[in-house]
């Protein structure tokens, strides 16, 4: 397995001065507003009677089906 060493070098700014983690919060929250992402519409529901070829073993039906008394 290589391990690669970061130099403290990679740390530190042009300036020379290191960064730290309010540095690192502050440009993320001035970033922030380019990570938006536009919502995309759900897909239409897919009606039952399309649904064909699902095979669901029965050890994994009973798992399930008892699991209702869990969350109740």
């Amino acid at each position: 397995m290589t391990k690669f060493i970061a130099s403290r070098g990679q740390w530190e700014s042009e300036s020379g001065r290191e960064f730290g983690l309010a540095e690192l919060r502050g440009d993320s929250a001035r970033m922030v507003r380019h990570w938006v992402v536009p919502a995309e519409e759900a897909p239409a529901p897919v009606p039952p009677s399309l649904i064909h070829g699902v095979v669901v073993p029965p050890a994994s039906a009973r798992l399930i089906a008892s699991t209702a008394e869990y969350g109740t």
